[in-house]
């Protein structure tokens, strides 16, 4: 693109919105806290978001309302909303866009600045997993939602030519920019903070915290352990799934949810499990299971996606074939033995330090630097 040169001085960092603690949004604030001059603007956070660490980092809320913020409606509503901040956007002389509709917010190629896009996944919803998104619709809201995907699956792919750069969050998730958006991009591993996650004990249970979607398949661990009442499951995330998955449990003595839990709590929950299993559709990359190695716990994951990029097999934790079993879970517990999770924590614990947050904050500080020359020396 042919820009200004401008001194990078001022960062805008564009994000869809808060509404669970999870990774991409850890992730956000650390880039909002780390680098100069930062501002982070966002659709809307909820009180089950990071509330308390937007109190030190300058931030603007767009307000989106509440009745705008259904599953059905919230996507199409952030593309307008961020689509109209693109001259705010463009006072800023580097830009970095994180999520699905926050690349709305791009301005057009004539503008002067970097564009760079934190790339978590394309929207699985219009690619790789549209077959079951669509699947889950009835014939009426098909019909509504199909040319509302079209348009949207149009301006997403608009805004992201207009990036100078995509950094994906992992191997995985770049082959699928490649893939489905024709574009290449450069890996940097979301921050965790491995120093907050301890290894404290070794109680009697195995723990699930991932968020109950389908895509999860939290489902599926729930079933294995409904087979095993002698082995214990703590399940600390909370989704749409979470009533479904209770019902399905029934009044089971080993099977304990938890709902979402506060930082405190999730991070003394994995510091005494045995091991935690994490079991989703391809991953994009996985916060999770690198927190679990980080406690020195080990983690019962799958062999695809981002897993094969953080958990080494027979090492810091066991994968399962991508077509797993109820058996094959429960044959993996039966070897995850108390025993055998304490020989993992020392391989744990140091894998678990290639993912850390300073190294995050380092290469993202790195690539804006580059970006900036390269606008300097073209002008």
């Amino acid at each position: 693109m042919n820009k200004e040169n401008l001194t990078c001085n001022k960062t805008s960092i564009i994000h869809d919105y808060f509404a669970i603690r999870g990774g991409g949004e850890r992730l956000v604030l650390t880039l909002a806290r780390e680098l100069e001059n930062a501002t982070l603007v966002y659709g809307y956070r909820t009180d089950d978001s990071f509330g308390d660490f937007f109190s030190d980092i300058e931030s603007t809320s767009l307000n989106v309302p509440g009745f705008l913020r259904k599953p059905e409606l919230r996507i199409p509503a952030l593309a307008l909303k961020f689509s109209m901040q693109r001259r705010y956007a463009a006072s800023f002389p580097v830009r970095i866009y994180s999520g699905v509709s926050a690349p709305f917010a791009a301005p057009r190629s004539q503008s002067s600045g970097v564009d760079i896009f934190y790339c978590h996944t394309p929207p699985r919803f219009l690619f790789d997993q549209r077959a079951l998104f669509t699947a889950r619709q009835g014939t009426f809201r098909r019909l509504v939602t199909r040319p509302l995907m079209h348009l949207f699956e149009k301006g997403y792919r608009n805004s992201v030519v207009q990036m100078d750069l995509i950094v994906a969050n992992s191997e995985n998730t770049r082959k699928r920019i490649k893939r489905y958006l024709d574009r290449d991009s450069v890996v940097v591993y979301p921050p965790v903070d491995i120093d907050q996650f301890k290894w404290k004990s070794q109680d009697d249970y195995y723990l699930s915290t991932a968020r109950l979607t389908p895509l999860k398949r939290v489902e599926k661990i729930v079933e294995a352990f409904l087979a095993m009442p002698d082995k214990k499951l703590v399940v600390a995330s909370g989704g749409d799934d979470l009533e479904r998955l209770k019902q399905m449990a029934g009044n089971a003595p080993n099977i304990e949810f938890r709902g979402w839990v506060s930082d405190q709590q999730l991070k003394d929950l994995v510091g005494r499990a045995i091991a935690t299993i994490y079991l989703p559709v391809d991953e994009d990359f996985g916060i999770s299971p690198v927190e679990s190695m980080a406690a020195g716990k080990p983690v019962i994951g799958v062999r695809e996606g981002g897993l094969l990029e953080t958990i080494e097999n027979d090492k810091t934790g066991l994968l399962l074939k991508p077509d797993f079993s109820i058996q094959d879970i429960a044959d993996a517990v039966g070897v995850m033995t108390k025993e055998r999770a304490i020989e993992m924590r020392s391989d744990c614990e140091t894998r678990a330090q290639q993912f850390s947050r300073e190294r995050f904050v380092t290469q993202m500080q790195g690539i804006i630097r580059d970006l900036c020359q390269q606008d300097a020396d073209k002008s």
